[in-house]
């Protein structure tokens, strides 16, 4: 009788143990291989040279990522040949972010970086990615080191004060600790498919 009550007792604990869901900062990411814009494949340890990564999940149709779209391009500008390149990759279910708008909007906007499209979504979970823009500042070895807000001010990049993903690879560049490690990230929910 013991042993039935202890295994029930084991059962709801499991039942009731919170499901992780994506990455927390300190965690070692997986990598991945995605379609880029350009239809090729792209993957992080195609970056031989890099000593980190800004990827951020991002998409067409939100007013948020359209916010802060110029600062993204900003980003890869600024990091991209210190090592720490931007990753945007879009998750979003919709018209509106399909493939060949995303190669529409790249193309339009004349990206640098890579626009991935994450068709099945397994890696915006993988990583736990829940809006548009979603940033998660990676180190040399993948390992999670600032998730969150690009900065914040959503509205006006003039107006941000505490610039997050820039602090946090300033930080990693220099070898101190990241100031901030995670904050919470603004913009509109990704659109899941349907299961």
């Amino acid at each position: 009788m013991k042993s039935i009550v202890m295994m029930l007792v084991c059962v709801v604990m499991l039942a009731a143990s919170p499901v992780k869901n994506g990455y927390e900062v300190g965690d070692k990411a997986t990598d991945f291989k995605l379609k880029n814009v350009d239809g090729k494949m792209v993957s992080l340890t195609d970056f031989k040279e890099a000593k980190g990564f800004i990827v951020i999940f991002d998409c067409n149709t939100c007013p948020y990522s359209k916010a802060y779209n110029e600062r993204i391009i900003d980003l890869n500008e600024k990091y991209a040949a210190k090592g720490f390149p931007v990753i945007t990759i879009n998750a979003n279910d919709g018209s509106g972010d399909s493939y060949e708008e995303m190669v529409r909007i790249a193309n339009k906007k004349k990206y640098k970086f890579p626009y991935l499209y994450d068709e099945t979504q397994a890696i915006a979970k993988t990583y736990g990615a829940t809006n548009t823009p979603h940033v998660f500042v990676l180190n040399q070895d993948l390992k999670v080191s600032y998730i969150g807000a690009i900065d914040d001010n959503a509205r006006n990049a003039a107006s941000a004060t505490k610039k997050y993903v820039e602090n946090a690879v300033d930080a990693l560049l220099t070898g101190k600790s990241v100031p901030v490690t995670k904050t919470k990230a603004v913009g509109c929910g990704i659109k899941w498919r349907d299961a």
